[in-house]
């Protein structure tokens, strides 16, 4: 495993980085067992052939919460992205093995509220199953780390991630704007327990499936800015860590 330092730079630099053996085989497998108990009745649950996911994760799943955030990793998250991080998004991923689910390349632009509201500098407002989503100013999405937990191991066959090295740094880049005689395609192989950890203005895309073999990833985005008092974060879940209080 690379130092703290190694992976900070690599975030700063790159836009991503992968740590292995987070999460132990145990706790996956405990993860899991709470996920396959879960109502998928609700609004929040989205299945089709393709792709199950449930949005709002944490809250819809509150089971789960302490497997997750278990001291080692709220005191990881507090040295890597420093003090004051609470949650604001939570989504759970389930490509099937047979799935022909892609997504093409993108940046993560939106943040999940509680209302729509006329904002300066909030727009392109949506709203789906219920939930409502705006693009902030760049200051608040330059602020959001991602952090991706998988659940099985993951790689360029059964859609791990490609993204663009450093994209994250020329602010909102266009997929059509891509120069692909410049730019550097990376896949992020990860292995199940580990997380990769990304800036929601990176360059990112997924693949279909061809080996037959899930992709099960929790989708968990932090940060510490505090929204205009009109909107709320839709999804904020404050935790504490230990150690490094």
């Amino acid at each position: 495993m690379l130092g703290l330092n190694s992976y900070q730079e690599q975030l700063e630099f790159d836009g991503y980085t992968i740590i292995e053996n987070v999460f132990s085989e145990a706790q996956i497998h405990k993860m899991l067992l709470i996920i396959d108990r879960a109502d998928t009745s609700r609004k929040t649950f989205r299945k089709s052939a393709d792709l199950f996911a449930i949005r709002q994760f944490l809250k819809e799943v509150p089971e789960i919460n302490e497997l997750i955030f278990n001291d080692d990793f709220k005191n990881l998250i507090q040295q890597l992205f420093g003090k004051g991080q609470f949650v604001v998004k939570s989504i759970y991923f389930d490509k099937p093995g047979q799935s022909n689910w892609f997504v093409s390349y993108h940046q993560d632009l939106t943040i999940s509220v509680d209302q729509k509201v006329d904002l300066e500098n909030y727009n392109f407002w949506t709203v789906k199953q219920d939930q409502f989503a705006v693009q902030p100013p760049l200051e608040i999405l330059k602020q959001i780390y991602t952090v991706r937990i998988h659940l099985d191991d993951t790689d360029e066959n059964n859609g791990a991630l490609k993204v663009i090295k450093g994209s994250h740094l020329k602010n909102i880049y266009r997929p059509e704007d891509i120069d692909w005689a410049n730019e550097q395609e990376r896949t992020c192989n990860v292995p199940q327990g580990g997380i990769m950890i990304m800036k929601p203005l990176l360059l990112h895309s997924s693949s279909r499936t061809v080996n037959n073999k899930k992709r099960r990833v929790i989708h968990i985005e932090f940060c510490n800015q505090e929204l205009p008092q009109e909107i709320n974060w839709a999804e904020r879940m404050e935790f504490a860590a230990t150690e490094f209080e």
